[in-house]
């Protein structure tokens, strides 16, 4: 029985679906661990298959695909190290979902498969639409060492790591796909921290990292001591392999050597899901960059500062789409936030656009004072337009739209709302600007410093669709707003309660009206990048047709 075992923690960057990529990176990473001196690797949930599969997962072509990858992988081991390895693996049971699976490789071959148990369903998980649970926890042994493997939810209740510590189970080796959300670090090393307290074994917890689609998996795997100490942490948003040695002594397993790496937090960690996120999506999804319009306002400037830093200036493009109603200060503000970023900037006068539709629909109108209608047709101006940019040029569309926008439908379909991506989707105004200082303060990837004019932060936000216009000509200000909505959105409080915390009554209940009216705008948007705790989208689904209103007590 050995006495010393050297685990390498594959922190990296799957895709979903891309099996033969996969299958090659998993390989590449398994070679770098034998030169490295490890006796075994683990990867990340699902590594072969990606994570989330959703609905990929019911494809048994796809299951097919991914256990031949792990039976190629497994050839691999013949001269060690050993691997655990996450795939989507066939139901034993004819018509029965497949499991959600971590095989064990070594010597050449499949020793074992452990199953996971737990399947989450709720927030912006699903698996129990596409997985069957596991019946019971699986131990695997390598080089005399009893290995449990419970996979990511099930270290979230006490049971499956309670029935490995039975079985025999030395240390704990928990593969996870948990995307990141602002408490994410926290809550997993809580949860982590129980499950040894209970069970008395070390744990190496090694995360997924990497975007799809709206979720960001942020890594930060780390590892506890049977005390609960933590002696190893891998960097936050970034690929990363690392060697833990583990001593056996009086007391069990210990690991003795690892790295301990610094994680970020606040508006830092925020900024950084932002740019792995849309790095990811349009990396991906092979588009050879992007473009945005970019208005002189906040959220187009921060949305452009994060794309130059996902993807480098030269594979950014910015247009300018003034009306009659845009100020000097926005196109100076424009050109000066692009200039700093380094980003091609161009100028396209909507007004031409705009005449011609007076012209088409003035006769149509006949009798009715403007209003809404005419601000909406500068909106889908600039929407057509930067569409047939999009098309031409071969560049993804990003949109640039905040969460206390698109919860209150202050925003244009098929208009602004227009686009392929939209990093800003899941973060609030005043969120907005905290992201803006810390950037503004900090250069994390080399492109600018200082990249947004100080009078873009500190102007008051305008749409600009006509004389004069600021956005709290028609909601309350955004400090007000967004605690509002953080209520409603991320607590599901009653609306006394919302009241209760000093906002007026008629206010809190006309901003319900305008989130519950505007659902079926957010069924159209773009997909984002989740931050919080309850994104649209995944995260909160409710009808387009809904009847309900919560109520003031006494109104």
């Amino acid at each position: 029985m050995s006495t010393r075992l050297v685990i390498a923690a594959i922190q990296a960057n799957p895709t979903v679906g891309a099996i033969a990529h996969n299958e090659a990176l998993a390989r590449e990473r398994l070679a770098q661990a034998k030169a490295a001196g490890a006796d075994i690797a683990i990867f990340s949930e699902l590594f072969i298959n990606g994570y989330p599969p959703e609905d990929l997962a019911l494809k048994p072509a796809f299951w097919a695909a991914g256990k031949a990858a792990v039976e190629r992988l497994a050839l691999e081991t013949k001269d060690g190290p050993a691997a655990l390895v996450g795939v989507i693996w066939p139901n034993a049971k004819p018509g029965g979902r497949p499991h959600n699976a971590l095989a064990f490789l070594a010597e050449g071959e499949i020793k074992g498969l452990a199953i996971k148990g737990d399947l989450p369903n709720y927030g912006v998980f699903d698996e129990k639409r596409v997985f069957e649970a596991g019946a019971s926890a699986s131990v695997f042994e390598w080089k005399g060492v009893k290995l449990g493997a419970p996979i990511c939810e099930d270290i979230w209740s006490d049971a499956i790591c309670a029935d490995l510590k039975a079985k025999g189970a030395e240390i704990l080796l928990v593969p996870n796909g948990s995307p990141f959300r602002r408490t994410a670090d926290h809550e997993r090393m809580g949860v982590a921290k129980a499950r040894v307290a209970e069970t008395g074994l070390p744990m190496l917890y090694v995360n997924e990292v990497g975007g799809q689609d709206e979720l960001v998996f942020d890594g930060g795997s780390f590892a506890l001591s049977a005390q609960g100490e933590v002696v190893m942490r891998l960097p936050m948003f970034e690929e990363a392999f690392a060697l833990t040695v583990w001593e056996k002594g009086q007391g069990g397993w210990a690991c003795v050597e690892a790295p301990m790496a610094d994680w970020v937090s606040g508006p830092e960690e925020v900024y950084r899901a932002m740019v792995l996120g849309l790095r990811d999506y349009v990396n991906k999804s092979g588009f050879p960059g992007v473009l945005l319009g970019l208005s002189g306002g906040v959220d187009s400037a921060i949305s452009a500062v994060v794309a130059a830093d996902a993807l480098g200036p030269d594979r950014v493009r910015c247009f300018m789409l003034p009306s009659r109603y845009t100020s000097q200060d926005s196109l100076d503000d424009a050109e000066d936030c692009a200039k700093r970023l380094r980003i091609r900037l161009d100028e396209i006068s909507i007004v031409p656009a705009i005449d011609a539709f007076a012209q088409m629909l003035t006769p149509h109108f006949e009798g009715k004072a403007p209003d809404l209608t005419e601000e909406n047709i500068q909106a889908r101006a600039r929407g057509v337009s930067l569409m047939a940019l999009s098309n031409k040029l071969g560049l993804m569309l990003m949109t640039t739209g905040n969460k206390s926008e698109m919860a209150v439908g202050y925003a244009t379909l098929y208009g602004d709302m227009c686009g392929g991506y939209n990093v800003l989707k899941d973060i609030y105004k005043t969120e907005v600007y905290a992201v803006c200082d810390w950037r503004n303060a900090n250069d994390p990837y080399g492109v600018a410093a200082d990249p947004i004019p100080e009078r873009i932060l500190t102007k008051a936000p305008s749409a600009e669709l006509r004389p004069d216009q600021k956005d709290q000509d028609s909601l309350p200000e955004y400090a007000e707003l967004d605690a509002i909505l953080h209520g409603l959105v991320e607590e599901e409080a009653t609306l006394d309660e919302i009241v209760a915390r000093g906002h007026a009554p008629e206010t809190v209940e006309r901003i319900q009206r305008l989130l519950y009216n505007s659902e079926y705008k957010r069924r159209q948007a773009a997909p984002g990048v989740k931050v919080g705790a309850r994104a649209f989208g995944r995260d909160r689904r409710y009808p387009i047709v809904n009847g309900f209103r919560d109520v003031v007590s006494g109104r």
